[in-house]
């Protein structure tokens, strides 16, 4: 036997072709068993782009009267879609004379796919660039919550307040919830295909940090300081009805705007119009410049806010506050980042509780705890630079290291699975562990030592 017909029978005892009714089978069973990274899964994201040529490679280029037709390599993980396998399992295979030779253009095809990959940055430089457009996003987070603050705060709308249930940072939760279901959720998958880093760096580098976990927790802990237990409550209880509904109204909104679309170009007939322009950041020198790009946008607010703050920072108040939140808040996202590579992985070798999503509960968590910390801090030291710092680290760090974005998608995507009471349990571990340790941090000194509520 020829080498050209002992690879074109390796290459048929490994790929077969599936109706793209059961793509959607591998899909829904996928998003089951890996319900725990329906928020983020940090780092990870990177190391997998890396490990494609190992993974199941779909493609549903080619469309018939049937539906599309796709090539899949078999291994022993599609063992885990029972419903995908049994329908492999029963493939007859061809007889030897009805078997035609391989062809020599899927030789060309994968030299070709060689090639491009050969064509991507480096991993150390492609981790770089991430990291730069999280800390660019990260930024522009701030300073949205920011202005959502003043915008609804007393100054302006009066909405919302230190002092009552309907916390500062409820609005800039609400809407960054909402665009989560946008962009982090329904046209996700769109965005990576122009550009991977441009998906992750909008959900977790804007949305995570636009909506903040440890604020929100603090104001219940002011709350309860003084003595408003029912605002407290209510603080939780509403603020987790709005954040879900908010997410699930950006969910239904997202998909009807993509079926208003899909279905203007299936009736126009001009589906193909986005194919002529190739905006996918699919080469190194592409994703050199968008590198460059980003790293001169992040060196001008780096210098910005810098500038600001020295220029503000005797005089103390809500500016040099922000600015200096400025130049800390890309730590906390990159923080935030690299814990989100435990989630989906649970606890010791078994994977123990794999649904729960431990890198953002730690997050919150750690970050819920540390907010408490700078806030009993403030009370105990009591001057203007230590104001202006811990205020703005609280802001910044704190406020792009924890998530409410990320929190709902995980809520919303257990809610919706096989097991909806994992979404509260999850849910309640987050709420009582923060509020809990934050109390014996925050709230137990000002009783006993007498600081000023």
């Amino acid at each position: 036997m020829d080498r050209t017909s002992s690879g074109g029978s390796s290459f048929r005892r490994h790929s077969f072709t599936l109706p793209c009714h059961l793509i959607h089978q591998i899909d829904d069973g996928a998003g089951r068993d890996s319900i725990s990274e329906a928020g983020d899964i940090g780092d990870r994201a990177i190391s997998r782009r890396y490990s494609e040529s190992s993974s199941v490679h779909m493609s549903c280029d080619h469309m018939s009267e049937n539906g599309a037709v796709v090539s899949i390599p078999v291994d022993d993980s599609l063992q885990q879609y029972p419903a995908v396998w049994n329908t492999v399992s029963d493939v007859t295979p061809l007889p030897p004379e009805l078997i035609s030779p391989l062809s020599t253009d899927a030789l060309k095809g994968s030299e070709d796919m060689k090639q491009e990959l050969n064509k991507k940055l480096p991993k150390l430089l492609e981790y770089v660039s991430c990291l730069i457009q999280l800390a660019v996003f990260g930024i522009l987070g701030v300073l949205t919550r920011y202005l959502l603050q003043r915008l609804f705060g007393p100054d302006i709308a009066g909405a919302t307040s230190d002092q009552s249930y309907a916390y500062l940072d409820l609005p800039s939760n609400m809407v960054g919830s909402f665009l989560m279901g946008w962009f982090g959720v329904v046209f996700k998958d769109d965005i990576s295909r122009v550009s991977d880093h441009l998906a992750i760096a909008l959900s977790t580098g804007y949305l995570g940090s636009l909506t903040t976990f440890s604020s929100w927790n603090q104001k219940m802990l002011d709350l309860s300081v003084a003595g408003h237990w029912l605002f407290c409550v209510l603080g939780f209880l509403l603020g987790m009805m709005l954040v879900a509904s908010s997410i699930s109204l950006g969910i239904e909104t997202a998909k009807g705007l993509k079926w208003v679309v899909n279905r203007q170009k299936i009736c126009s007939g001009n589906g193909i119009w986005c194919s002529r322009i190739n905006w996918k950041v699919d080469s190194c020198r592409r994703q050199l410049a968008v590198m460059v790009f980003f790293l001169l946008i992040l060196a001008f607010l780096w210098g910005a806010s810098g500038t600001l703050v020295k220029a503000e920072f005797n005089s103390g108040g809500s500016g040099a506050q922000l600015w200096f939140a400025c130049m800390v808040g890309p730590i906390g996202v990159w923080i935030r980042w690299y814990l989100a590579r435990l989630n989906g992985y649970g606890l010791g070798r078994a994977g123990l509780l794999k649904w729960i999503p431990f890198g953002t509960l730690i997050a919150n968590v750690s970050a819920a705890c540390v907010m408490a910390a700078l806030a009993i801090v403030k009370k105990a030291i009591n001057t203007k630079t230590c104001d202006t710092v811990a205020t703005g680290i609280q802001f910044g760090l704190l406020g792009c290291l924890s998530t409410v974005s990320t929190f709902a998608a995980e809520f919303h995507a257990r809610r919706e699975s096989m097991h909806p009471w994992r979404a509260y349990v999850y849910a309640m571990i987050t709420f009582s562990a923060s509020f809990g340790l934050g109390t014996l941090i925050y709230s137990v000194p000002v009783w006993t030592r007498g600081y000023e509520k």
